[in-house]
């Protein structure tokens, strides 16, 4: 268990991924750039096996973007998308309704 302070520390954001490509070395890394309104950020993720670069493209998601950076492949990735993933699917955590870029999740 952790506390709210705790829970409170991660920074969860809105961002839109504006181009994705797959990194050709790696069976499911894709490299994202991801748009939060004020900034932009290269976001490194494993979730090519279930989605194409171009079916990211343009897709709003929720990302911690208060991790510290992380290289992977030789590229740094500077958030993380969330996503769940049971026995049969993976599906990254969007936003039902439009919601304004960078908008913290509380």
């Amino acid at each position: 268990m952790i506390n709210f302070e705790d829970f409170e520390k991660v920074d969860l954001r809105i961002g839109k991924i504006i181009s994705a490509e797959k990194i050709a070395e790696s069976e499911k890394l894709v490299k994202l750039e991801v748009d939060f309104g004020e900034e932009k950020r290269q976001v490194i993720a494993g979730i090519g096996k279930a989605y194409s670069a171009e079916e990211l493209v343009n897709k709003t998601a929720v990302f911690v973007v208060n991790l510290e950076p992380r290289v992977m492949m030789g590229l740094e990735s500077q958030a993380m998308i969330l996503a769940v993933k049971d026995e049969n699917n993976l599906s990254i955590l969007v936003p039902e309704k439009e919601i304004t870029l960078g908008t913290r999740i509380s």
